[in-house]
C-alpha cells in the first residue's frame, strides 16, 4: 500500500472506472494522488524488493519441504500467498545461469587428438617399445620416431578442424567438381560443405578455438533449450494423465514449472558443493552430491505422486515413462541445437 494522498475525486486515473474504496475493483490501481517525491520512489523500490523476497522465500519453504504442495495450491485458486510460479522461474532460472556461466567457461576448452582410441599425450608417454609397436599401426607397418610422430600429428591437424567425408581446401576447389559433375550434392549437403570449408579455412591453425567457440555457443543454447522442453514435458503429463479430467494442461504446465525450479536450485547447490569440495579436497562432499543428485529423480516422484494422487506401482511407471520421454526430447532438441551452433560458429 503506498503512502500518498487519497484522491478526493472516484474516478480511477487508469481506466476511469469508478471506484469504490482505495482501489479501483476494475484494474486493481490505488486511487492515490500521482505526484510522488524522490524519496516515495526509492521507499517504493525497496518495499517491493522486500515483498519479493519475503514472498520467495516462503514460496521456496513450500517447495522444497512439501512437492507437489504448490502444484496443488494453485490449481485449487489458493494463488496470493505465493509467488508467481513463472516469476519464480525466470528468477531462478536467471541466477542459476548467472552463477553457472561464471565459475565455467567453455570457450577455452581444446580437443585432445586421438590416434586408434590413444591421445597424443598417451602416445607420447609411452615407452620405446610400446611407442615402436603403436606406430607401426599408423604408418603401414614401419615404426616411427618421436620426432616424425610429432610431424605426423602436426599434419593431421593441418588437414582440416572437421574431417568428415570429402575434405576439399577450398570452396573453388569443391565448385570445380560439382561444375564437372563430379559432384553432385543437393543444396543441404552443399550448404554444410561449405560451413566445414568455411571452418577449415578459419580455424585451422588453431583447432581449440574452434571447439572452444562451438561448445560455449552450445552451453549458452542450454537456457532456451529447456524453456522449450518444458511444455513438451507438461504436454506428455497431459497424455499420461488423460483420464483424469480434472487436469488441464495448465496444471500440467505449472507442475512442470514448480518441478524445473527445484531442479534449478539443487543443481546450483551441487555446482557449490563441487566448487567448495575442488578448493578444501573434502572427500565426504562428493557423497552428499551424489545424495542430492538422487535427491532430484526421489523429489520428482514425490511430487507426482501428491499432486496427482495415484497409487505407488501406477506413479512409479508414470515416473519411468516421463524420464524416458525427457530423455528424448533432450537428445532432439540436443541435436537441433547443436546443428544450429555449428552454424553459428
Amino acid at each position: 500500500m503506498s503512502h500518498l494522498n487519497e484522491r478526493t475525486e472516484k474516478n480511477c486515473l487508469n481506466c476511469n472506472a469508478e471506484v469504490y474504496g482505495k482501489y479501483c475493483s476494475v484494474c486493481g490501481q490505488e486511487n492515490i494522488e500521482p505526484a510522488e517525491s524522490a524519496w516515495h520512489l526509492v521507499t517504493h523500490f525497496f518495499n517491493d524488493i522486500t515483498h519479493f523476497d519475503g514472498k520467495f522465500f516462503s514460496t521456496l519453504k513450500f517447495l522444497v519441504t512439501k512437492p507437489g504442495f504448490l502444484s496443488s495450491e494453485y490449481k485449487m485458486g489458493r494463488r496470493t500467498s505465493y509467488l508467481n510460479p513463472i516469476r519464480m522461474y525466470v528468477f531462478t532460472s536467471a541466477i542459476f545461469f548467472l552463477i553457472f556461466f561464471s565459475l565455467y567457461h567453455f570457450d577455452n576448452i581444446k580437443p585432445d587428438q586421438s590416434f586408434n582410441g590413444q591421445s597424443a599425450k598417451a602416445i607420447n608417454s609411452m615407452d620405446s617399445v610400446a611407442f615402436k609397436e603403436f606406430t607401426k599401426e599408423l604408418n603401414d607397418g614401419k615404426p616411427m620416431t618421436r620426432q616424425q610422430f610429432k610431424f605426423y600429428n602436426d599434419s593431421i591437424s593441418k588437414k582440416g578442424v572437421l574431417r568428415f567425408g570429402n575434405e576439399y581446401q577450398s570452396r573453388k576447389e569443391y565448385d570445380s567438381l560439382r561444375e564437372k559433375g563430379i559432384k553432385k550434392d543437393g543444396w543441404v549437403l552443399r550448404q554444410i560443405t561449405y560451413k566445414q570449408i568455411e571452418i577449415n579455412e578459419k580455424y585451422r591453425d588453431d583447432p581449440s578455438k574452434m571447439f572452444g567457440s562451438l561448445i560455449n555457443i552450445l552451453m549458452h543454447n542450454i537456457p532456451p533449450m529447456l524453456f522449450i522442453s518444458l511444455p513438451l514435458f507438461a504436454l506428455f503429463l497431459k497424455f499420461l494423465y488423460r483420464r483424469n479430467k480434472d487436469f488441464y494442461y495448465a496444471s500440467h504446465a505449472i507442475f512442470s514449472i514448480h518441478l524445473y525450479i527445484f531442479v534449478f536450485i539443487s543443481l546450483l547447490a551441487i555446482i557449490l558443493i563441487n566448487k567448495l569440495s575442488e578448493n578444501v579436497h573434502w572427500a565426504w562432499l562428493s557423497y552428499i552430491s551424489g545424495l542430492l543428485y538422487m535427491l532430484l529423480f526421489f523429489y520428482e516422484y514425490k511430487a507426482m505422486r501428491n499432486f496427482y494422487g495415484q497409487r505407488r506401482a501406477k506413479t512409479i511407471v508414470k515416473f519411468l515413462l516421463l524420464n524416458t520421454w525427457l530423455l528424448f526430447i533432450v537428445l532432439i532438441l540436443f541435436t537441433i541445437f547443436l546443428f544450429f551452433s555449428f552454424l553459428k560458429v
